[in-house]
């Protein structure tokens, strides 16, 4: 299947629709968005962690250490408020963008 390269926002917009769900460490929320983007999308573990860091320096996470399915220590990343303000705009506005450009690429020229 061909790669799809993911702009930052729209990484920061999936991580945060993904933690809506619940608190989850780093590998969760890739294969989480892997497994609903139906296997099209497939984040690097790279952007993963540096949109993760990026996004509890804006405080739209917060993080805590804890032990995963498979008995090892790992960080889970945990939705703020403000992270979920977030998600609310980032949403809104991603709505817009697909509204606008669907009348684009459907207009009779």
């Amino acid at each position: 299947m061909e790669k799809i390269d993911l702009l930052q926002g729209n990484l920061e917009m999936m991580i945060l629709r993904v933690l809506s769900t619940g608190p989850q460490h780093g590998w969760s929320i890739a294969q989480r968005i892997h497994v609903l983007s139906a296997e099209t999308l497939k984040i690097e573990e790279g952007s993963l962690y540096l949109a993760l860091y990026r996004m509890q320096r804006k405080r739209w996470l917060k993080a805590r250490w804890g032990t995963s399915e498979n008995n090892r220590r790992a960080k889970y990343y945990e939705l703020t408020e403000a992270g979920l303000r977030q998600l609310e705009n980032q949403h809104s506005a991603w709505e817009r963008l697909c509204t606008a450009i669907a009348t684009v690429m459907h207009a009779e020229l």
